[in-house]
Parts: C-alpha cells; sequence; structure tokens
C-alpha cells in the first residue's frame, strides 16, 4: 500500500483513479502518458497470487465478451494484451460463425460478423492489472475505500480524495471509475455542485450461471452457444468455453421469466428455451458449481455532460457514468472506447491544462457511450416489463426496421456485416441506414419476423446426429 498523502511533493503531477476494474486500469494507462504517477484506489483488498473472484465484481460468474473493437483499444494501449489472454485461456472467436445463435428471429448462417473474445471476468482483470503495473509509474492502493473528493473553496476545484483509512490523497486530476455502486452524485453535492439527472430503463432482466464439464463430441463444430429469447417468448441462454477444460452457462429471463438458482430448476429452464440445444448441451454435462444470480442488469445513465456546473480536476468514466444491461455486452467495449476518449482528450496536454479542461473530457467520454445506449435502451423498450421513459415514434420506427434487420442479418452476409459491424461498436448505427443496406432490408419485407424456429439450425443438428 502507498502512502502518499496531502504533503507529497509532487501532488501536482499525481493522478488518482478510484476503482480497479477494467475502467479504472484502462484510465489508468492512458493518464500515465502524462502525469509523474498515477494511484488506482481499489475499495476491495485485489488477489495477488492469480485470477480469483472479488466482491466488487459480482457480475464476474456470469459470461462475459469483449467485442472487436473493445479488443482494437485495449491492445492499442497495451500492445499484447491480446496475446497474453488467449495464452491464458482466453478464445477468440468470430461470431456467429463459431457459434449455434438463434436470434429473435431465426438461426443465424454461417455469415460474416465480429471478432469477439470470450473469458471469465477474473482472467481478464487479473491478465489486464498485470499489464497495466508493468508501468512503474501506476501503482496501486487496494483495501482502502475513497469516502468523498477534496477541493478547494469557491473555484471548485478538486485537488484530491478522501479515504477510509489515512489520506487524504492530493492529486492533480481525479478520475471515478468505482462503477455500479458510484458516489460521485453525493460527492458533487457536498461540493455544493448539482447532482446529476439520471435516464433508467430496467427490462427486469435475470442471470443464472454455472459452470459445466461438458463431455466430448466428436460430432460438435461449435464453440459456443446463444439461443435467445424475445418478447414473446423472454427466456434465454448462453454457453462458452473458458479455455481451462470449464464451460460456462448463463441462462437469462425478463420479469417473472428470471432464471433460477436451483440446482435441478436450472436444467428446467433450460429445457424450456425455444430451441433445445442448449438443453441437449447441459443434461449429461457435469455442474463444477451451483447456480449463481444476477439481478443488477437496468441501464442506467447519469447525464454529468449535461451539468452546467462542474470540477475542475475530475471526471466520471465506465459503469459510474452508464451501465447497460449486460445482455448485449457492451460494459467492456464502452468502457475501453471511454479510455480511447480519455487519451485523445488530454493528447499533449500539461497536467495543469488537463485538470482545467475537465468538463470537456466528461463530455468527450460521455459521448462513447451514445452507440452502445441506443441500442441497449432500444432493444428493452420492446418488452412490456421494462420501466422508463416509453419510446417516441421516430424509437418506434426504428424498432420495426431493426427487426427486419436482424432477420435479413441471419443468412444475407451484405446485411450481416454491417449489422455485427455496428453491434460490435466497429461502425456508427448511420451504416444501416445506407442506401444500399435499406434496399437490402427491404427486400426480405415479407419474410416472418418472429418464425418458429426448427430446433437446431440447418448447418448444425443434435448431438449423435
Amino acid at each position: 500500500m502507498d502512502d502518499e498523502t496531502d504533503n507529497h511533493p509532487d501532488a501536482d503531477d499525481h493522478a488518482v483513479v478510484l476503482g480497479a476494474g477494467l475502467a479504472g486500469l484502462l484510465a489508468a494507462r492512458v493518464l500515465a502518458q502524462r502525469f509523474a504517477r498515477v494511484t488506482v484506489v481499489e475499495r476491495d483488498e485485489l488477489p495477488d497470487t492469480g485470477p480469483a473472484f472479488r466482491r466488487g465484481v459480482l457480475q464476474s460468474r456470469h459470461v462475459h465478451v469483449l467485442w472487436s473493437r473493445g479488443l482494437e483499444v485495449m491492445e492499442a494501449l497495451l500492445p499484447g494484451i491480446t496475446r497474453e489472454l488467449l495464452a491464458a485461456g482466453a478464445a477468440l472467436m468470430e461470431s456467429p460463425r463459431d457459434f449455434l445463435w438463434l436470434s429473435s428471429a431465426d438461426w443465424f448462417h454461417q455469415v460474416p460478423g465480429a471478432r469477439i473474445l470470450v473469458a471469465h471476468r477474473e482472467l481478464l482483470d487479473w491478465t489486464l492489472r498485470r499489464e497495466v503495473l508493468r508501468d512503474d509509474r501506476i501503482r496501486i492502493r487496494s483495501g482502502s475505500p475513497a469516502t468523498g473528493l477534496v477541493a478547494t473553496g469557491e473555484s471548485r476545484t478538486v485537488t484530491g480524495v478522501a479515504l477510509r483509512e489515512g489520506g487524504p490523497l492530493s492529486a492533480r486530476f481525479v478520475v471515478d471509475a468505482t462503477g455500479r455502486g458510484s458516489r460521485a452524485p453525493a460527492w458533487l453535492t457536498a461540493l455544493g455542485l448539482p447532482a446529476p439527472a439520471t435516464t433508467r430503463y430496467d427490462s427486469h432482466l435475470g442471470y443464472s450461471s454455472r459452470y459445466y464439464d461438458l463431455p466430448p463430441d466428436p460430432g460438435r463444430r461449435w464453440h459456443g452457444m446463444y439461443v435467445q429469447g424475445r418478447p414473446d417468448s423472454p427466456r434465454g441462454g448462453v454457453l462458452v468455453p473458458l479455455g481451462d477444460g470449464r464451460w460456462l452457462a448463463t441462462l437469462i429471463g425478463n420479469g417473472e421469466h428470471a432464471p433460477p438458482t436451483g440446482e435441478e430448476e436450472f436444467l428446467d429452464f433450460a429445457r424450456s428455451l425455444r430451441s433445445p440445444a442448449l438443453y441437449d448441451a447441459l443434461r449429461d454435462a457435469k455442474p463444477l458449481s451451483s447456480p449463481t444470480g444476477f439481478r443488477a442488469t437496468s441501464n442506467e445513465r447519469r447525464h454529468y455532460e449535461r451539468l452546467d456546473r462542474w470540477p475542475a480536476g475530475f471526471v466520471v468514466l465506465g459503469d459510474a457514468a452508464c451501465r447497460f444491461n449486460p445482455v448485449y455486452g457492451h460494459g467492456m467495449s464502452v468502457a475501453a472506447l471511454a479510455a480511447e476518449a480519455l487519451a485523445e482528450s488530454i493528447r499533449g496536454l500539461a497536467p495543469r491544462e488537463i485538470a482545467g479542461a475537465a468538463r470537456r473530457i466528461q463530455r468527450r467520454t460521455a459521448a462513447s457511450a451514445d452507440a452502445a445506449w441506443q441500442i441497449a435502451t432500444s432493444e428493452d423498450m420492446r418488452y412490456s416489463e421494462t420501466e422508463g421513459p416509453p419510446p417516441d415514434r421516430a424509437t418506434k420506427v426504428l424498432q420495426r426496421y431493426m427487426e427486419r434487420v436482424i432477420v435479413g442479418a441471419n443468412a444475407d452476409p451484405a446485411i450481416s456485416r454491417p449489422f455485427f459491424g455496428v453491434l460490435s461498436l466497429s461502425a456508427s448505427p448511420n451504416i444501416l441506414l445506407s442506401p444500399g443496406t435499406v434496399i437490402r432490408v427491404l427486400s426480405k419485407w415479407r419474410l416472418p419476423s418472429n418464425p418458429s424456429a426448427a430446433a437446431y439450425p440447418a448447418h448444425h443438428g443434435p448431438p449423435g446426429g
């Protein structure tokens, strides 16, 4: 544990990042390019012998994917991180080609899509932390919760953070990346500043996950599976390999269809999905853990970027500013995009100039979440259980159009490429409105958007088939 306090001689060239998750570690990597010292303050005691569960990342026991754009940004910030993750057991896949994926419309054919990295969250965090700490300008102070911001009087310039033990810790620049539990709104009001307005959509989605050892199957040609729910059948499930002989199954359901955490009920729920494929894969598999549930899945955006009054020297990133329904797999990629926006915003600036540019930085990093927010909220608004502002007319038109996009993307490469470009955050959603894509989508207008799909796709039958 570091002992930097308020009287450190080079506090003006010191940045503090609150939170040692993916968003915080990537922010620390970026800030180390401009500051002589960066201290990452983490509430949890961090494991030092290898990947391990920690209380601050409760969702880590469920399926995690990193879309191609997020992986590209991480690789640019930490060259070689992809190689390290793959060597440690992560898998790089092509989605949907490597999957059995039943979309809201039908089974995806083996059409072009996007790369995804699949790994358990503990491995991702451990590998990323190890690579970030290769930079000796970055240190982690773990087991030390932050309790507030330290600021000057009338100028409202943040000059550090208060800690539960020791401190205060002085800094020229402070980043809050503490995730869903962020206390930034209360910290701002304690300084006499307004709290941000919040927009929230909650489809009441629940997760239940369990580790398995799958028996070998010579006929298995898929490397992962996704049976997707839809409003008239709001149950789904995902199955992915973890590289160490284990597979992770995550069941998904909305509202009263939230999946159970009971031992016997878990498999019964898998049997109730739109396709028997997931149940068939698990019925003879050996469970390696009890099911674990997770329910905090709402989309919530705190609009710091809209505040007229903003303190110098402070920025909020990642889930602390904008969190998503995790079923779309965008949280980690958006955290990477926010780090990229932070890097672009501070390029060429001295530490004092970075502190003074905090309001502009907040707005620029917030914009990195726009596409993922549009995807998650417009999709969640399809479900009657969803709480939040009702869709306007333009959103309803877009939802109907996207139904046709998915129908076309199932089998048409000319539609699947832009669709997965958007889903992976590699392309602007506007690409789906280009004339060529619109014409292609409209050509599929007569195909049903909610068909009764076959039990298995044509390119892969049931086990032993």
